[in-house]
């Protein structure tokens, strides 16, 4: 996998420690008198830790003195990192205001994904694995992984949506991060093959499931997929509209989301074929 791709999701499987803040030299209030980041030595620096195909979307100061913000998409996904003023060091979110215990960075990352949308009527969810009412009017995608902590954390909340609401459902396409979790792939299987969400949720609980094989390749044909849309962190969540959440979200914000979707921007569901 990119080191790229491994530095721009906050708050998911693929980054869930709270990198060290360098900095150096000083400045004015205006430390952009003193300190320059151009699009060139951003290129440079990306040529450098091998993803050089990266499209640089924003460079700007970041929330923390010292660094500068880098906004970037590849293969479809957009993120953050930062660079030092001395640009030497590349670092990896998030950046958390210690004071108001905000994580910046995830504010960042979901406002650079607030135009991100996906073709949802790409995404085959015949095989799916269904949270909530099959006639619900409102369909959620969620790409997940069985050992991803805050895959279950998500799940636990999306069964408050549907407690609340039957008019939302959730469709959970299963995707190992394997590199990250090994186990993933063979309990990911065990779940497609025994069609259960209630052993997804048993593993989510922290409890032994048997391991089953079958002649299925829907784990691979879901990795295949998660990398086209441009996904490849978990829990991923396609809303109605194609939008893309990234990340854990709480049950009442997650209602929230879909309720401010205008009627009529809902995306064409292959659930719905």
């Amino acid at each position: 996998m990119h080191i790229l791709l491994l530095l721009i999701l906050a708050v998911t499987c693929h980054l869930s420690a709270v990198s060290p803040i360098y900095g150096s030299g000083a400045c004015d209030a205006d430390c952009t008198k003193c300190h320059t980041l151009s699009t060139n030595e951003v290129q440079g620096i990306l040529a450098k830790v091998k993803n050089p195909e990266a499209k640089i979307l924003k460079i700007q100061m970041s929330p923390a003195r010292g660094l500068w913000e880098v906004a970037v998409e590849n293969k479809g996904q957009r993120g953050l990192f930062y660079v030092d003023f001395s640009k030497k060091y590349l670092i990896a979110g998030p950046i958390i205001e210690v004071n108001a215990a905000v994580d910046r960075t995830k504010e960042r990352v979901e406002e650079l994904n607030k135009g991100r949308r996906v073709d949802r009527a790409k995404i085959p969810l015949k095989n799916a694995l269904l949270l909530g009412d099959k006639n619900a009017a409102k369909k959620i995608i969620v790409f997940t992984d069985p050992d991803c902590p805050f895959c279950g954390k998500f799940h636990a909340e999306l069964k408050k949506v549907v407690e609340q609401r039957r008019d939302i459902a959730f469709y959970i396409k299963l995707f190992p991060l394997v590199k990250l979790h090994p186990d993933a792939s063979w309990k990911s299987k065990s779940i497609v093959c025994n069609k259960s969400l209630q052993l997804l949720e048993d593993n989510f609980d922290k409890k032994t499931i048997s391991k089953t094989d079958c002649k299925s390749d829907e784990i691979d044909m879901n990795i295949k997929l998660a990398e086209k849309l441009g996904i490849s962190g978990t829990p991923t969540a396609i809303m109605p509209d194609g939008s893309v959440q990234v990340g854990f979200l709480e049950a009442d914000k997650l209602i929230k989301i879909v309720d401010s979707i205008k009627k009529g921007q809902s995306g064409k569901s292959a659930a719905q074929k």
